[in-house]
């Protein structure tokens, strides 16, 4: 472990989030549901809302913090941040950054967001209808290679091929967080079970992706609050301690072009070893695991690229047993994620974390979970993890 890191420095000690509707459905703008995560945050943690000074989000926020700190009535910003690149692969990169921002001294109070309302701003899951199409797209869209369902999937299916993963090594991811959504009431897909002949039955979107390995569209916002240890041993609750964070990605990856000479890779070969190294645990300590799914295949590749499992060993390790919150080997995502509880691009899976650690989650997995893991936007560029501990040290 390199002594230059911010292993134990600082830590989660406020969680908000609004409530999650469906596409289109929600009654608030964009900035306002922010606004509200924001404050819910801060109330969590017991701050006054107006003493945070550092803002970090990613995939491109509209929500730019001068106009959030205005309508927060901040007393002044020390730090401003994006972290750049589309999808999810920012969520645990702006927590990290947050992190280095008060670890830094740039800030006393960050907090790390993100605003989405696809009702308003229209949607991620369909292809471009524009006339022309500029940049990396040009390479793929006049050849009916357009949503990223479509994109992911070629990647997934030649992991699969080069291993032998089966159908249902994919089924299982679904099983695991429709399963665990059934306990939390605020998950989108609370109260819609999903059973094996359910996802078998469903409509193929793009092999080898049936409808039901396909993350959700959504409205919401979510915000946690990061401050250094020192300070989080006074507030409301539990601090969560951020032992790890990394972001990056491997040599020349470029999943929209399809000309990454590693092609069948979530991206996290290279950032997996980095962060263990920082936290100062491997895989086997791990207690639980918020792998983000845009589509299972994804977690799939995360899960072995962070050294959960070998290639070879996905059909017999991918099983609902495996992943469930009671018992199992490696429980995964356990508040629902991205498919089942809300895709607010993977936030939510860093709000979960925490509950982990401080005892409350809905599916808590043991009564003190020591670490506890988030992998974030797997097959973008780049890509971020994050490792929490119930202790700094």
């Amino acid at each position: 472990m390199t002594d230059r890191t911010i292993r134990g420095k600082t830590a989660i000690v406020g969680l908000g989030e609004t409530r999650y509707y469906k596409r289109g459905a929600a009654p608030d703008p964009e900035f306002k549901m922010t606004l509200e995560a924001i404050k819910l945050a801060a109330d969590d943690a017991g701050i006054d809302v107006r003493d945070i000074d550092g803002f970090a989000s990613f995939s491109n926020d509209r929500n730019d913090p001068p106009h959030l700190a205005a309508a927060l009535g901040s007393k002044h910003v020390g730090f401003s941040n994006m972290f750049w690149g589309g999808g999810g692969g920012g969520g645990s990169g702006a927590v990290a950054n947050a992190a280095a921002a008060v670890a830094a001294g740039y800030c006393d109070i960050a907090v790390a967001y993100r605003g989405l309302a696809q009702g308003q701003f229209g949607r991620f899951g369909q292809g471009s209808t524009a006339r022309t199409i500029p940049g990396a797209a040009a390479f793929t869209a006049p050849y009916g290679l357009m949503s990223p369902a479509q994109t992911f999937a070629m990647r997934v299916r030649r992991f699969m091929h080069d291993h032998g993963v089966k159908q249902e090594a994919l089924r299982a991811i679904a099983l695991a967080s429709y399963h665990h959504a059934q306990y939390n009431p605020g998950a989108v897909m609370h109260g819609r079970p999903l059973s094996t002949e359910d996802y078998d039955n469903s409509r193929w979107i793009v092999e080898p992706f049936h409808l039901f390995d396909c993350c959700q569209e959504n409205d919401g916002a979510a915000a946690v609050i990061v401050t250094s240890a020192e300070r989080a041993k006074d507030l409301r609750h539990r601090p969560a301690y951020i032992l790890a964070a990394a972001q990056g990605t491997d040599y020349r990856q470029a999943a929209t072009v399809h000309n990454a000479p590693d092609y069948a890779t979530s991206n996290f070969k290279t950032l997996a070893p980095r962060l263990y190294a920082m936290a100062g645990v491997g895989p086997e300590e791990v207690e639980v695991l918020q792998s983000y799914e845009n589509f299972t295949g994804g977690v799939l590749m995360s899960i072995v690229e962070h050294g959960f499992c070998r290639p070879d060993e996905v059909n017999e390790f991918f099983d609902l047993k495996t992943f469930r919150f009671d018992g199992g080997k490696l429980p995964l995502n356990t508040s629902g994620g991205n498919l089942a509880e809300c895709y607010m691009h993977g936030l939510e899976l860093i709000t979960e974390a925490v509950r982990q650690v401080r005892g409350t989650a809905p599916c808590q997995v043991k009564p003190e979970v020591n670490v506890s893991m988030v992998t974030s936007g797997p097959m973008v560029q780049p890509v971020s993890s994050l490792i929490l501990g119930r202790e700094a040290k």
